[in-house]
């Protein structure tokens, strides 16, 4: 599945890994995008999502890598995005807003991470899938049921990029006056910081246990309360098949 940079060709060779991004066009795919442009392990790399997929995939293919890049904008170009790739990485989803619930984030994320997941696993059932659509740790389980009904499901292909709640693990370790660059710290599937595992090892009072944990679990909504405040608004525009068409938020 893997390639070794020597089986890597230029521009319009066959031999590589095809990469696809599902929400290539929000902050977080648009530098996963350029990263993976840069990527020599890399020969083709798909952009998907429902806006501004044209003006990105203009930008980036401007980068003087060997990688092919291809935009598909709108739902109606899912099932071409998708064929034959080997990796596909989904960001796609609605970020979370102030005074947005995770419930109700979850309730709006599941439903496109379900209509994607049916899209894999028609178009390219082998690929790996890297989910980081929030909430991820209930968006790969959705994932999951929806490949284990058509009978493609792989738990080795199928993972949840937690990366996040570890960088700020390491980061909030500032509380010790260590460098965040020399520690080590695990995350469970709850957010909850494994502290007792810490690299170095560490040891923490009762109370800097509480204040760590309570910050690391709540870091991203520590982001989204310093965000612009805009009133929340969500129009969906279904297809009749129930397919999401798009998702605004004001």
């Amino acid at each position: 599945m893997f390639f070794k940079r020597g089986e890597c060709r230029a521009k319009g060779g066959a031999l590589g890994f095809k990469v696809e991004i599902l929400g290539a066009t929000g902050g977080i795919g648009q530098s996963l995008s350029l990263q993976m442009m840069m990527n020599p392990l890399v020969s083709i790399l798909h952009l998907y999502d429902v806006v501004n997929t044209p003006s990105v995939t203009t930008d980036v293919s401007h980068m003087d890598t060997g990688v092919v890049v291809r935009g598909f904008p709108g739902q109606q170009q899912l099932e071409s995005a998708l064929t034959s790739m080997d990796l596909v990485i989904i960001l796609a989803g609605v970020l979370r807003k102030p005074r947005m619930t995770r419930d109700y984030l979850f309730k709006i994320n599941v439903r496109i991470v379900r209509i994607l997941s049916r899209g894999i696993a028609k178009c390219c059932p082998n690929a790996i899938v890297n989910l980081i659509s929030n909430l991820v740790n209930s968006t790969v389980a959705i994932a999951a049921e929806v490949s284990k009904k058509v009978g493609t499901y792989d738990p080795k292909r199928l993972l949840g990029v937690t990366t996040l709640d570890v960088v700020r693990a390491n980061t909030f370790a500032e509380v010790l006056g260590v460098d965040p660059r020399e520690v080590g710290c695990l995350s469970g599937v709850t957010i909850l910081p494994l502290l007792s595992q810490d690299k170095p090892p560490s040891s923490f009072t009762s109370k800097e246990t509480e204040y760590l944990t309570n910050r690391i679990q709540n870091g991203g909504t520590k982001v989204v309360e310093v965000m612009p405040h805009k009133p929340i608004a969500l129009t969906c525009h279904w297809s009749r098949r129930g397919i999401i068409r798009k998702i605004f938020c004001i």
